[in-house]
């Protein structure tokens, strides 16, 4: 007989299972911290440096910077782009215009692609692992069937709420993770999805020096000048109409696969009356 066997002693620790409460605060850690930090930019201020007036009142000094330290600027940038879009700060459609005047359209386009996708898994993981289950538990009939609905072609459909310019980024974000969309086809999705956007606002941005030179001759070649620059005033109407009709494209896999199988069911109604 063992000395753990007459001590009565178990090979298993106290705190080796932990409790509802304790789960429950490290789900939800993550989400109190980005909370936490999306509070201080927003009473700080900080947000309002997201702003094509910020990006032309300050071209000149960014210029310099980024033709001195040519990396770090990439690694600042991408950092930035990806707190931007895990605080679900309004500015990520800034920020990758900024990329295009800083970096070129090419590689301006590239770092936010890959900065974006990044900062959006981070919110798909954070929401999925403080939402996700809780959601499904409870979740209604109605909530269910669309959650089926949506996981049967996740990828077409996000894919389209990607391509689609009417819905806000945060949104499709967290979205997906609610509805129980599998890591993988998030990921590949959303890289795929932004594509498009994000290199059309990047070859934008990669012109947008041409309109603070025009602004400036304005104001008589004043140093200080008051821009009047806003995302709305730069895209066009036939690049809002090439993205929904991406979009919709998207949508064809999903739709041709419901009419195919819905032709295929036997005709019920013809059966009983033959």
């Amino acid at each position: 007989m063992t000395m753990r066997e007459v001590t009565g002693t178990s090979d298993y620790k106290t705190g080796d299972t932990p409790s509802p409460r304790r789960s429950l605060v490290r789900r939800l850690a993550p989400v109190a911290v980005i909370a936490a930090l999306m509070a201080l930019v927003f009473a700080t201020g900080l947000h309002n440096y997201l702003s094509l007036t910020a990006l032309a009142e300050n071209r000149a000094l960014l210029g310099e910077y980024v033709a001195s330290h040519m990396g770090l600027s990439v690694l600042i940038f991408a950092a930035a782009y990806i707190v931007a879009v895990v605080l679900s700060l309004p500015g990520a459609t800034i920020l990758t215009i900024a990329g295009g005047l800083l970096f070129g359209w090419f590689w301006g386009g590239t770092v936010s692609v890959l900065a974006a996708t990044a900062g959006a898994l981070g919110v798909f993981l954070v929401a999925r692992s403080a939402f996700g289950s809780a959601l499904t538990a409870r979740a209604g009939p109605w909530l269910d069937k669309l959650a089926a609905g949506f996981r049967e072609d996740a990828f077409n459909y996000l894919l389209f709420l990607r391509l689609a310019p009417i819905f806000p980024f945060w949104l499709v974000n967290l979205a997906p993770a609610m509805l129980g969309v599998k890591p993988s086809t998030y990921l590949i999705a959303t890289l795929v999805g932004i594509i498009p956007g994000t290199f059309t606002y990047s070859v934008v941005g990669a012109g947008l020096d041409s309109v603070i030179e025009a602004q400036r001759a304005a104001c008589g070649g004043a140093e200080t000048c008051a821009f009047d620059l806003s995302v709305s005033s730069l895209v066009t109407p036939q690049i809002i109409a090439a993205f929904v009709l991406l979009a919709l494209l998207a949508l064809i896999p999903p739709v041709a696969k419901r009419f195919l199988a819905r032709k295929g069911k036997p005709d019920n109604t013809s059966n009983a009356a033959g």
